[in-house]
């Protein structure tokens, strides 16, 4: 997966899901704004741990979009690759093959 296609498809199945299903998608995205907030932990901590997750459960999309969302909230690469790791510690072997998309995230998203 490219990661800056995998955005724009992100972007246009939520953008449709919207408008076919806007309570269940609109409940959705107010869920997640509210809950990456920062609160009593930061938003890169939170991205880290959506980042970690999304690793742990082999969402590609969720790699991207939460590698892209974590480097503006001013993460490290270093720090994406210890998340990644936090995730192959708790979800092994599969989730190491889903370190390949986030270092391709974090390569497009530092340029």
């Amino acid at each position: 997966m490219d990661p800056e296609e995998t955005l724009n498809e992100i972007g246009m199945y939520l953008e449709k899901l919207g408008k076919d299903y806007p309570q269940e998608t609109g409940a959705f995205m107010s869920f997640l704004r509210r809950t990456i907030q920062e609160k009593a932990l930061d938003t890169k901590t939170k991205e880290l741990i959506a980042l970690a997750l999304g690793i742990a459960a082999g969402c590609e999309w969720c790699i991207v979009l939460h590698t892209k969302n974590a480097l503006e909230a001013g993460a490290k690469p270093e720090e994406l690759v210890e998340a990644g790791y936090v995730a192959v510690l708790m979800a092994g072997g599969p989730a190491l093959m889903h370190l390949i998309p986030l270092m391709k995230a974090i390569e497009e998203f530092k340029k």
